[in-house]
């Protein structure tokens, strides 16, 4: 009986600790077993593409993709290319001048299209591209290319010209419908009647022309980081599937977030969408 009892006052010292103890974050494997950010580190320092699949205004993610994108940089120096959903295709150019001091950022900030949490949460990563020379890509298709799809489907995009197609995957894009995280895309709540059978093909158009630069610019026994949207790698599919298919054999290690009640434990339902998961409290501030 005593040994009862200081069992049972042990288990409740320890629930009212944890229940003081307020993590901003955890990060957990596919299978939901606590790991450390070392570990994460080790792995994504053996791949060739790192997916980190953000939530745009959660800052945590922002400052794990930083503290990553610094240690796979001393690692791996010039041997690392950093990208992102944030920068569109056509947007390379002025981004290549300013990483290279050729432009000021005043004209950078003037003439590139930026995110609207561009300064607390993206342009942390871009200083660290600049300051160490990374080259940075700008993967993502132009938004009004993706809104041409959404309109017409694949076929409004044979009207583009020569010079327009180099900003987006080659034609023709193959699309599986059936994938579950498009399949999904059609039946989103709150949207009754909104949705068109398009809107799946404009996700999926985005990830085609993501993957496609990513792939392009691989470099040969280096890293290449690329930070988008957690939907865009959720599950393995999105950019990763597209990957897959231009190569697959290629190293990929993919990053989710997702938000929980509580961080000690990682929820059934969000065990197996990436590599390594980072749960974060429903209650974090957020940048936007």
């Amino acid at each position: 009986m005593k040994k009862a009892i200081i069992g049972l006052t042990l288990l409740l010292a320890v629930q009212t600790v944890a229940s003081q103890h307020l993590p901003a974050y955890q990060l957990f494997n596919k299978n939901g077993r606590e790991v450390n950010f070392g570990k994460l580190v080790k792995r994504a320092a053996d791949a060739q593409v790192v997916l980190f699949g953000e939530f745009h205004n959660n800052p945590i993610s922002h400052w794990l993709q930083l503290e990553l994108s610094r240690e796979l940089a001393g690692k791996k120096g010039q041997n690392l290319v950093m990208g992102a959903e944030m920068f569109e295709a056509d947007n390379q150019l002025i981004l290549n001048e300013y990483l290279s001091g050729l432009i000021t950022e005043r004209n950078f900030r003037a003439e590139a299209k930026l995110w609207r949490n561009y300064e607390t949460d993206i342009r942390p990563l871009v200083e660290l591209a600049r300051e160490r020379n990374i080259p940075f890509v700008a993967t993502n298709i132009p938004r009004r290319h993706a809104a041409l799809v959404n309109q017409r489907g694949f076929e409004g995009l044979d009207a583009l010209s020569e010079e327009a197609k180099l900003y987006i995957a080659p034609l023709p894009i193959e699309y599986d419908p059936e994938l579950p995280g498009y399949k999904a895309m059609l039946n989103m709540p709150g949207m009754p009647g909104h949705i068109g059978p398009n809107l799946p093909k404009a996700q999926a158009i985005k990830d085609a022309t993501m993957a496609h630069f990513i792939y392009q610019n691989l470099n040969p026994g280096g890293v290449f980081i690329h930070f988008n949207g957690a939907y865009h790698s959720n599950n393995f599919e999105g950019i990763y599937w597209y990957l897959r298919r231009l190569n697959p054999n290629l190293r990929i290690l993919t990053i989710s977030t997702v938000e929980q009640d509580s961080v000690f434990e990682l929820e059934e339902g969000n065990k197996g969408v990436a590599n390594f998961i980072i749960a974060v409290p429903k209650t974090m501030t957020k940048t936007h």
